[in-house]
């Protein structure tokens, strides 16, 4: 059976908690006496209820919220009443994570639910396609990862033009209010909501201060002199600093992909590789990687080559190809996961297929080697 989220009360509630609730308990009056504003059409796609719905089924390739024999209404129902906190989340990085931890401190301390909140697809894809960022991790990723931290949902709603279009009055009432019914929200210094990003932290204070809800301002992560940011994580995985990129987001860079046909030139050679196609998230710079590849829940040493075949080819595409270790068996139109742990080197041409072999050899001792702390950290 699913577990089914239950408020964390305390035995006593700050002076601040309670004029929250006592707003509340006024909102849902004005709503039952029709007294309050119809909420804007805000389309929510997706609800991921990390403590109502496992993540084992959340995170199955193919599976899509909300679900039907559910209805969307009744999952918005039991996330009403808690902290939110709004933005991208890509990455779900150490920064996010400093945040998401005080969402859930909060969400303890008023006895609700902490929820995460998220636009999808990102509003650059929209307004500036050809601007847009690629993503760092896909949506279930994210809620995987949020999920570890003790975030109790994590709500999906579809950028549109129509949602682009929202003041920012219009957005906090729709969303914050009308829809989750906030006692609290928590945010980076450097938010900005609704048209235009028309509003910032000074406006959402305003807001927030009318309706009685509880805003906290969280300080961004500063490591080497700088802020943690999902820009600059896609700075350092297209430059090929994997370590560097690792250490800020706190987890390894995962990729997913769906193993497709190749020339099958690794299976003639001793190291047959599996050729990862429809991949959806940042590729780092090219070159030899090692790390940890995830197929059927099972998972395996890899080393990871990305980039052409100078060796076979004078122009050839780039391409992912993973080696996994110890491994035997057919991959062919598998979901493989793998998570990045180490740059080996560059990509190098070599003079015939026995020195490749070679090098290959060298690969996989220095990838055996330098897993051997990582592994041990995951037993």
């Amino acid at each position: 059976m699913p577990e089914v989220w239950r408020p964390r009360l305390r035995k006593t509630r700050s002076s601040i908690g309670l004029g929250v609730e006592m707003a509340r308990l006024r909102r849902l009056d004005d709503l039952r006496h029709n007294r309050f504003p119809t909420p804007l059409p805000f389309r929510v796609t997706w609800l991921f209820v990390t403590k109502i719905i496992p993540l084992t089924v959340v995170t199955r390739p193919g599976s899509m919220w909300p679900n039907p024999a559910l209805g969307i209404e009744k999952d918005l129902e039991s996330i009403r009443g808690g902290v939110i906190t709004i933005g991208n989340f890509d990455g779900v990085h150490r920064g996010h994570a400093a945040l998401l931890s005080e969402v859930r401190a909060l969400a303890d301390e008023l006895g609700g639910p902490a929820v995460a909140v998220v636009m999808d697809p990102h509003p650059a894809t929209i307004l500036r396609p050809e601007q847009a960022p690629a993503r760092l991790t896909w949506i279930e990723r994210r809620a995987e990862l949020m999920d570890r931290l003790g975030i109790d949902a994590l709500l999906v709603c579809e950028t549109t033009p129509e949602f682009l279009n929202l003041t920012a009055a219009e957005f906090f009432q729709s969303l914050v209010i009308g829809h989750l019914d906030a006692r609290a929200m928590m945010e980076g210094p450097n938010f900005f909501f609704g048209r235009d990003r028309g509003g910032d932290i000074g406006r959402l204070t305003e807001l927030c201060r009318a309706e009685n809800v509880d805003l906290r301002v969280a300080q961004p992560m500063i490591i080497d002199g700088q802020m943690i940011s999902s820009t600059r994580i896609r700075g350092l995985l297209e430059q090929g600093k994997i370590e560097e990129a690792r250490d800020l987001l706190g987890t390894p860079h995962r990729v997913r992909g769906t193993v497709g046909l190749g020339a099958k030139r690794g299976r003639q050679i001793g190291f047959p590789t599996a050729n990862l196609t429809d991949i959806d998230v940042v590729v780092p710079e090219v070159g030899v990687y090692g790390g940890i590849a995830t197929v059927a829940s099972r998972e395996y040493e890899a080393a990871i080559h990305i980039g052409p075949n100078p060796t076979f080819e004078l122009e050839g595409a780039t391409k992912v190809e993973v080696h996994l270790l110890d491994f035997d068996g057919d991959l062919y139109e598998q979901v493989l996961l793998v998570d990045f742990i180490t740059r080996v080197r560059d990509i190098a041409r070599f003079d015939s297929a026995d020195r490749l072999v070679e090098q290959l050899d060298q690969d996989v001792e220095t990838i055996r080697s330098r897993l051997a702390p990582y592994r041990v950290s995951r037993d």
